[in-house]
Order: C-alpha cells, then structure tokens, then sequence
C-alpha cells in the first residue's frame, strides 16, 4: 500500500515545487497590513542628487538678452543631422564628460565637472561667465541637463537591452515598463541595481513585490544602471509556471512513459 503512494506523493511534491506561488508575482503588496495605503517618505532620502560621472553628456544651454552673444556657446545640430535621432543627437550636440573628469566649452575652457551636481555645474559656468564674458546686467540663464537617462536591463524581462529616456526621473516600474513585464519566472522579489559609483560597482536589491520599495534610495534609477532580473528556480525544473502547465507536462510525460512502455512490454 505504502509502495502504490509513493509516485502520487513525488507527483504532488513535484506540482507543487514547481508552481509559481502568486505573492511572487503580484507587485506592491502590503506586507505590513497596515490601513493606511499612502507611502509617506522624504524625497531627499529617496532620490539623492546624481553626481556626474565619467562618459556622462551633458545639454548646456546658455541664456543672456542679447541671445546672439551666446550662440557660439550653444551648439545647434548642422544639417546632416536633421533625420538623427533623439540620442544621436545629444551625442553630437552634448559635452561629453572625458577620462579627467572634464568638459570644454568653446570661449570659456575646460571645466572639471566630476562628482558635481547639475546645479554646482551651472553655478560654476555661471562664474566663469560673470568672470570673462558679461555682466550681471545681462541677466544669465543657464541650464544644464543630462542627455537622458540610459540604462541596461538583463534577465527576465521582455525586451533586455539598453535604452535612454529623456525624462529628469524613472522610478524602477517605468524603466521595466519600457523592456518589458517581468515574465513569470523572473524574481520579483530579488532585483539587482548595479549602480555606477566613483570608487566602482555596487549592487544592491530590492523588492518589488513589496511597497515599501518606494521608500528604497534605489526606487528612482539612476544613468548607467543595470537592472537585473534573476530567473527563479521554478524555471530550471521545466515543469510549467502554473499549476496547469505544470499538470499538463506531467501529464503528457506520464503518457509518453507509459507509450514507451507498453511497446516495449510487446516486443
């Protein structure tokens, strides 16, 4: 008797390892029970400021009242360029941030821009304007922006690559809204950031299944990073992510088993 229930009990070990529970697969949840679905946080620990890096374009643009004794700071795509895209052209446009640390603006030199905020960095143009080239008078605007947001992402997700958003904030969801849904066998529960820093890479996780993640210093991603999404184990059994997948498979090696069997028994 005992021996006619040990393949009933490896089948429902089977179907029931292989399954994909579902608060693995829903977003958000409220681990904590608590009545109150407002996420109260303080922005300043959420999103710290990023501090340019390395191979980092930056949009300049430079404002006076007299615009026309700017427009050598200003630069302004030729011709050639008019069917470029976005990206392409603030590549050519942009001022590359070099292996020092550096940016050059025509007129006005070099600028070491390393480990500064974009705000630093129109202060410091600004200075050097006020310094050289004008004065308060002209009533200076600056602006200095990121040539969009670039990431990576690998893994589970639909589409994995590298994309640029021009936008000042991506929070994790949008960034994976625009490679792709997690698929099922992608662990929500356990998402990489690889995140740019002057000393080097650091990897921290995050947990999208639970909205306290909205409070994690990684929910807004940052340029350059890589988002990766690991597979869970249910991917490596092969068995299905549902429990009819899961049933459906069994069932269809089961039939094949006994096909080969039976024939086997005749020869």
């Amino acid at each position: 008797m005992k021996r006619s229930l040990l393949p009933l009990f490896v089948l429902v070990f089977v179907v029931l390892s292989s399954c994909i529970p579902y608060k693995d697969t829903v977003y958000l949840q409220n681990k904590e029970q608590a009545l109150n679905d407002t996420i109260p946080y303080n922005l300043s620990e959420v999103q710290k400021p990023y501090r340019i890096q390395i191979d980092d374009i930056l949009n300049i643009r430079i404002k006076v009242l007299d615009q026309d004794n700017v427009q050598i700071f200003n630069p302004i795509s030729d011709e050639g360029n008019l069917n470029a895209s976005s990206e392409e052209r603030a590549y050519f446009d942009g001022f590359t941030v070099d292996m020092r640390g550096e940016i050059r603006i025509p007129e006005l030199g070099r600028f070491n821009v390393l480990g500064l905020t974009t705000e630093e960095i129109e202060q410091l143009i600004e200075a050097r304007l006020l310094e050289e080239q004008f004065k308060e008078t002209a009533n200076i605007f600056i602006t200095v922006k990121l040539a969009g947001l670039r990431f990576t992402a690998n893994g589970e997700v639909g589409n994995p690559g590298t994309i640029t958003m021009f936008k000042n904030r991506v929070n994790i969801f949008e960034a994976i809204a625009n490679v792709g849904e997690i698929p099922l066998t992608g662990n929500r529960k356990n998402v990489a950031i690889i995140r740019q820093y002057p000393q080097g890479q650091q990897i921290h996780r995050i947990d999208l299944t639970d909205r306290n993640v909205m409070r994690s210093p990684y929910y807004y991603i940052q340029p350059n990073d890589i988002i990766y999404v690991e597979p869970l184990k249910q991917k490596s059994l092969g068995t299905g992510e549902t429990l009819v997948s899961t049933i459906s498979t069994i069932a269809s090696l089961m039939a094949i088993t006994t096909s080969v069997i039976l024939l086997s028994t005749r020869l």
